[in-house]
């Protein structure tokens, strides 16, 4: 009985923890996030460039929070483009461990 109770409690921690989701959001740094200041009269994408060639690393902002991407290199792709990201969340850390990043399919 023991053996079955732990079995089960493990399927649900594993469960909850590995629980795919997907976000839709604008790639952006960790820097400069939903407004990019750093490079006057350049577009949001030279920013993004120059900030992730420093400490900065790319994220997605979906309208309200900005989540840092585990795949660095799939969203140097997407400087300031829209895309959807697959993958699992941690909360604490606000990372998205990427299991897909394509482009948005819409015109938003």
């Amino acid at each position: 009985m023991k053996t079955i109770y732990l079995l089960l409690t493990i399927a649900v921690a594993l469960s909850a923890a590995g629980t795919s989701q997907t976000f839709t959001g604008i790639i952006t740094d960790t820097m400069c996030g939903a407004k990019h200041n750093m490079v006057k009269d350049q577009p949001d994408e030279a920013c993004i460039k120059m900030c992730t060639k420093g400490s900065s690393e790319y994220a997605l902002f979906d309208g309200k929070t900005v989540f840092k991407l585990s795949d660095q290199k799939l969203a140097a792709k997407y400087p300031a483009k829209r895309v959807k990201v697959t993958g699992t969340l941690n909360e604490k850390s606000k990372t998205i461990k990427v299991a897909l990043l394509e482009p948005a399919g819409d015109a938003k």
